[in-house]
């Protein structure tokens, strides 16, 4: 089964990923690495997802706006790596479509 990752950049990364995995029909976990040098930074892994692709892209992509609205004037960086061609996407300029096509990656 495939998994998609989440790189949350920025403070209060940590929580970030825990209102991530709490969207429901989202499954996963998250860790956050070693820091270096005072960046804050958690990685979320989306390991199974229930319901349609397309809701949980468009909450999702809610998700972060409403955290990134939350935390004014503090860098808030999402990225999302998608497990078919290993390419990232920034989630601040991903449609709503490009969501949906990486979560069906995990959905199949």
């Amino acid at each position: 089964m495939a998994e998609i990752q989440v790189g949350i950049e920025g403070e209060g990364a940590p929580a970030a990923a825990e209102g991530l995995l709490e969207i429901p029909g989202i499954s996963g976990s998250y860790e956050v690495p070693t820091q270096k040098e005072g960046t804050l930074a958690a990685v979320a892994t989306i390991v199974g997802i229930v319901g349609g692709v397309a809701a949980l892209a468009e909450q999702i992509r809610k998700w972060y706006q409403e955290w990134h609205k939350s935390h004014p004037g503090k860098q808030f960086d999402v990225v999302i790596l998608d497990p078919d061609t290993g390419n990232r996407i920034l989630l601040e300029d991903a449609t709503i479509e490009e969501i949906t096509e990486i979560l069906k990656s995990i959905s199949k």
